[in-house]
């Protein structure tokens, strides 16, 4: 995601009108965002997209995205990203990695859209491990305390029951695995409203092409 800028060879511009350079300069790369000083590129923003709409994003089905939500989820993944470094929490194994590259390099292969044909199997291995970077740290730094106890359990059962639910949405470890799930998702959503709240996040203008 990094870029190495020398002017004035490159112009980089992060303002809230479009981005355009001045005399003696030429525009390389646009900026899309900037996350605590740390720069994400249209590029980026229009690579992720592609990813999303190409179903190669792991553990996630193949989503039409808009530039501006492709560019918050890449905002939301920076944000992580930064407090593994802080937290000084490494990366994730190569094996691990390679695994599940292997099952994404050949959706981006098949993917019809034009987009798909530019994304390098180095890209792609970025993506992977950005993203099990990203899932390890939510799963083991911030959903790690949530409990889910029998009480909870039970009176959501209960509840499922007087509702006319099926058999299947009140049995026990359905009922225990969807509130663990709610629990972490709320989690999960707080700590990226205190994280962006004690960031310097700049969004200029997105628009689709």
């Amino acid at each position: 995601m990094k870029r190495v800028l020398l002017l004035p060879a490159v112009f980089l511009a992060l303002s809230g009108t479009s981005l355009s350079a001045p005399p003696g300069y030429r525009l390389m790369e646009s900026a899309a965002a900037s996350v605590n000083g740390e720069v994400i590129f249209l590029s980026d923003v229009s690579r992720e997209a592609c990813f999303y709409r190409c179903g190669a994003v792991p553990g996630q089905p193949a989503l039409e995205i808009s530039l501006p939500d492709a560019r918050q989820k890449l905002v939301s993944d920076t944000l992580v990203l930064q407090e593994r470094k802080k937290l000084d929490l490494g990366t994730v194994d190569n094996a691990a990695i390679a695994s599940v590259a292997a099952e994404v390099a050949p959706r981006m292969k098949k993917c019809p859209l034009s987009c798909a044909a530019a994304v390098s199997e180095k890209e792609v291995r970025e993506l992977v491990a950005r993203r099990l970077m990203v899932r390890d740290f939510l799963a083991g730094s911030v959903a790690v305390f949530i409990d889910v106890n029998d009480e909870e359990v039970r009176r959501e059962a209960e509840k499922r029951t007087r509702a006319g639910a099926p058999p299947t949405d009140f049995a026990e470890e359905k009922v225990r695995k969807d509130l663990y799930q709610e629990k972490a998702a709320n989690e999960i959503r707080n700590w990226f409203t205190r994280a962006a709240s004690k960031s310097r996040i700049v969004l200029p203008p997105l628009a689709e092409p």
